[in-house]
């Protein structure tokens, strides 16, 4: 089920708002209400549609932007906005926050930046975005079935096509053609004396701003070349100006941003009557909304909720030793303990804890500090006694709220990597609904009705925790610590209500061990050799080289081999190649289309390997080498996501090491850069088809229970039921596709496309492998209806994923039947790789053994070890994974040992 995320640029949406309606409209005291009005439709057209999962307001800062210093001009000459204008758009900013939606702002970065990161953050995660602006700088991220930019005003959407009809240039030129064209009102330069069409005409011809001033010598009339060369300062200075920053935010958590506001208008109702929103109102009122009383008294009744809504604790500060001291002997082995730090940042190695808070009763929080730091700043604890009040707390039962982050920092801090908790309050959370939003505020809000104090409301622009004064400081950090507390005790009285007490009993005995495990793979981290990769960095830029000239003669002429019209060309024209797909912005180069002529040209394999060459090299070389110079060891350090996915499948990010690529000699090559320092080895154990494994003990399926059991090649025997004795070595491949596609919905659709078959041969496959092994089907079936029935599936070890087949589309049902078998494997098989990964990582510790369990990428894990000790730990480590859990039919995992990760396979 793909997510949607609705992202505005607020400001230019309210100045389209303004200018699009009657500007006449105001309430009886003579207030204009124009852009307040166009507002309040907005938002009720976004509630009625229910079509977004997320929405986001971006919104200008004061103060200039890096665009300033690039050129001291830039909007210079903006006239100032009506009055009129500029008297609602406080108002209307307010009435975001007070709805129940949030606004996203940096200082030194413009909205569209902020839009632009959004967009790429929700591009990696396979979510849809509707960009809601007039603005044509943003058809930069215009980019078909993934982003589009809507006008909220007219209801139309630009996507690729629309804006080549209206502009003569792709989204993907458009940074080029606003380089060439400037901007008057934003003071952008670009290339004096060439309009629209002559832009237009340069970027069909050319490509690119980089391919017309390569071509500068050939370029005509001479009056463009010159214009040209005279403004190529400002074209290029321009390019700066209009290209959109991405990488603004190095993460985005869209959870926060959830649109989950049921009735937005009723936190607004005084000021919806005050400013006569008459038309919101009379759809509150005929759906009896709002009391009578509370038409009559409406500012009242909004006061009441705001001191009724949050919950009511005493905040402590305490900088007395002898005072902490009293309130620490409260604590017994037994007592539950919320606990919470607060930092100078977020990350461990660089940044330093500033004070931590706790909780044990329903009435009182504390909050220590012992590292503020500003002028005037009162006594605060010392950091020696902050560390014995700390051991004394890690004592008792501690819980924390994704408490993996606060371990990193006390753990280094007290010098003990033995620290015992006892829960987390967001793995229950996820536990509880592994899709929901899991951060403390939004949890707090939702289920306790408390809205929390906000980090950016403490902590002012540019500084730390550290710079906050103490009495605000307590509020803050003794409110992570009680609502902590709250939600934990909520939450394991919302687990027995769900009949789910053994997911207590899961997150004690498996989930909790597994973030100290995990703890401790972030600590160690992998070394990369920065030698290597500069070495293949050279190498990989000259098989880039290379790559271009052969493709320059195999084409017979020179072209940008990135732009997409000219390449389109160059096949389609050129070299007169069949066309795959065409639409009106030119000819689709897409993989697909390149894939399905590789037998018609040589031209084609090069410009498939020119492809995956550049995308290691941006993606994965460079970043990699960076932050391996960065740590004074070598080590990349990345941070493992224990509750990113519905699943459980364990993600990881900064960097992500998961997708490592591995299917090409090129991809494969990277992670030799991965290596096992000297003296030491690295392991690498996975498990083998543990998805089919999984389904044989769930399904109890005769046939397959007997192949693995007899050790026999299940893909060759699946092939010999499918094709017959004679084809089935021949069909092991097709057979492999199958076995694993159908774990995964893969229909007759997707598996003719992925074996290159026709649907009618696709679905007559799938229909003889069910009648081949018939308890696999009824399995399946049974699975899906008893999600239906239930509400939900569940794992080997019970965890549960939920489905809402009542209020589904249909459309969505049938993505729910898909996940709900997909659910049961991928989430079994993370179960048995994380009992693995515990048990190991006890053994290790136990027996301080010469061992580092470093990765785990779905279902590998790789180990570095003394060399000496590889082959025998090696053998141990694999006995483990194998006896971890007793199936029906034997697990097995294969092992690999080498210097680097590319030798492990």
């Amino acid at each position: 089920m793909i997510k949607t995320v609705t992202v505005i640029d607020t400001f230019g949406f309210f100045f389209r708002s303004f200018y699009a309606l009657p500007q006449h409209l105001k309430n009886k005291d003579g207030f204009p209400t124009g852009l307040l009005t166009g507002f309040t439709n907005f938002i009720s057209t976004l509630q009625k549609q229910h079509d977004s999962d997320y929405l986001i307001f971006a919104i200008d800062t004061k103060g200039n932007t890096f665009r300033n210093e690039v050129d001291p001009n830039y909007k210079a000459n903006r006239t100032a906005p009506p009055e009129e204008l500029t008297m609602q758009l406080p108002i209307a900013i307010e009435w975001i926050d007070k709805m129940g939606y949030k606004t996203l702002g940096q200082v030194g970065f413009e909205a569209d930046d902020l839009i632009a990161t959004v967009v790429k953050h929700a591009k990696e995660k396979g979510y849809n975005v509707r960009v809601v602006s007039h603005d044509k700088d943003l058809y930069q991220l215009i980019d078909d079935g993934r982003v589009v930019v809507v006008d909220a005003i007219k209801r139309k959407s630009m996507d690729e096509d629309a804006c080549f009809l209206k502009y003569g240039v792709t989204p993907k030129q458009f940074i080029d053609y606003q380089s060439i064209l400037g901007d008057s009102a934003d003071n952008v330069p670009g290339v004096k004396g060439i309009g629209k069409v002559g832009a237009e005409k340069l970027l069909v011809q050319y490509g690119d701003l980089d391919n017309i001033y390569a071509n500068i010598d050939e370029i005509k009339p001479p009056g463009i070349q010159k214009k040209l060369r005279d403004s190529q300062d400002e074209a290029y200075m321009s390019k700066v100006l209009v290209t959109l920053r991405d990488d603004i935010l190095e993460e985005f958590d869209f959870e926060e941003y959830k649109m989950d506001v049921e009735h937005p208008f009723l936190n607004i109702y005084d000021e919806l009557v005050q400013y006569e929103q008459n038309a919101i109102l009379r759809v509150l009122h005929a759906k009896n909304m709002v009391s009578d009383e509370a038409k009559e008294e409406a500012v009242l009744r909004v006061e009441e909720v705001k001191e009724t809504k949050n919950l009511d604790f005493k905040a402590t500060l305490i900088t007395d030793n002898e005072e902490l001291q009293k309130v620490l002997q409260a604590l017994k082995p037994e007592t539950i303990v919320a606990f919470d730090t607060e930092t100078t940042g977020l990350d461990y190695e660089k940044d330093k804890l500033v004070g931590f808070s706790f909780s044990f009763n329903d009435d009182e929080a504390f909050y220590v500090p012992f590292a503020h730091f500003y002028l005037g700043v009162p006594d605060q604890i010392s950091e020696k006694d902050a560390a014995l009040a700390m051991k004394k707390i890690f004592n008792s039962k501690v819980v924390g709220h994704n408490i993996k982050f606060d371990l990193h920092f006390v753990s280094r801090f007290l010098n003990d990597d033995m620290l015992n908790i006892y829960s987390d309050s967001m793995i229950l959370a996820w536990l509880i609904n592994p899709e929901s939003a899991l951060g403390l505020d939004k949890l707090s809000d939702k289920l306790l009705d408390h809205t929390m104090l906000g980090f950016k409301d403490t902590v002012k622009k540019g500084e730390t925790f550290a710079s906050v004064e103490l009495e605000d400081a307590s509020k803050y950090a003794a409110e992570d610590a009680y609502i902590t507390l709250k939600l934990f005790n909520l939450f394991n009285e919302k687990l027995k209500l769900q009949d789910a007490t053994h997911l207590i009993d899961e997150s004690q005995n498996v989930e909790v061990p597994f973030i100290t495990t995990l703890l401790g793979m972030e600590k160690d981290g992998i070394r990369v050799d920065a030698e290597f990769l500069e070495v293949f960095l050279v190498e990989v830029k000259e098989t880039l080289l290379n790559l271009t000239k052969t493709i320059y003669e195999q084409a017979g002429t020179e072209f940008n081999i990135n732009s997409t019209k000219q390449l389109g060309v160059i096949l389609f024209e050129h070299l007169g190649l069949p066309v795959g797909k065409k639409t009106k912005t030119g000819y689709s180069t897409d993989e697909n289309v390149l894939s399905s002529l590789k037998d018609k040209h040589e031209i084609i394999s090069s410009l498939l390997e020119y492809r995956e060459i550049y995308k290691l090299y941006s993606t994965y070389i460079e970043p990699l080498l960076k932050l391996s110079l960065e740590d004074k060891e070598g080590r990349i350090h990345t941070s493992f996501v224990q509750t990113g996915t519905a699943t459980g499948r364990l993600s990881s990010k900064n960097p992500n090491l998961q997708n490592i690529p591995a299917r090409t000699s090129q991809g494969l090559k990277i992670r030799e850069a991965f290596v096992a320092p000297e003296g030491k080895k690295l392991i690498g154990i996975d498990y083998s088809q543990i998805e089919l494994r999984l389904l044989a003990h769930f399904s109890q399926d005769a046939v397959l229970v007997d192949a693995f059991r007899a050790n026999k090649d299940i893909h060759l025997q699946t092939a010999i039921a499918l094709f017959g004795e004679e084809e089935a070595p021949s069909k092991r491949a097709v057979a492999k596709t199958v076995n694993f596609g159908l774990l995964y919905g893969m229909g007759q659709k997707k598996l003719s496309e992925t074996l290159g078959i026709t649907t009618k041969e696709a679905k007559e496959i799938i229909e003889k492998y069910f009648e081949s092994f018939p308890t696999v089907k009824t399995y399946f079936r049974s699975i899906v209806d008893n999600s239906k029935e239930m509400g939900y599936v569940e794992t080997l070890l019970k965890r549960r994923r939920y489905f809402d087949y009542e209020t589904a589309s249909p459309m969505f049902r049938a993505a729910y039947d898909r996940e709900s078998v997909n659910s049961v494997f991928q989430g079994s098989a993370s179960d048995l790789i994380k009992l693995s990964m515990n048990k190991i990582a006890t053994v290790i510790k136990e027996e301080k053994l010469n061992a580092k369990m470093l990765l785990q990428i779905h279902d590998e894990l790789i180990f570095e070890v003394d060399a000496d000790e590889a082959e025998m730990l090696g053998n141990r480590f694999k006995e483990i994974m194998e006896n971890i859990y007793e199936l029906n039919i034997p697990l097995e995992a294969s092992m690999n040992i080498g210097d680097n990760w590319g030798k492990l396979k």
